[in-house]
Parts: C-alpha cells; sequence; structure tokens
C-alpha cells in the first residue's frame, strides 16, 4: 500500500513537471511575440 502511494506522489510530481514546462513554453511564446511587435513597431517608425 505505502508503495502505490510512493508512486502517486511521482506521478504528480511529474504531473507538476510538465504543467511547470508548458507555462515556460508559454512564456517563451509571449515574449517571442513581444518582440515581434517591437521589431514591427521599429520598422515602421525609423
Amino acid at each position: 500500500e505505502k508503495e502505490k502511494e510512493k508512486e502517486k506522489e511521482k506521478e504528480k510530481e511529474k504531473e507538476k513537471e510538465k504543467e511547470k514546462e508548458k507555462e515556460k513554453e508559454k512564456e517563451k511564446e509571449k515574449e517571442k511575440e513581444k518582440e515581434k511587435e517591437r521589431e514591427e513597431e521599429e520598422e515602421d517608425d525609423p
């Protein structure tokens, strides 16, 4: 029974890690978007 609990905990941890990774990816995407917008603005306004 204890072993099962440990396994569950491990699974939870893995899930958390995946979530963190997803969040990081989202942040990266946001940064890319910001960068694009900035570049476009610079092009529009020399």
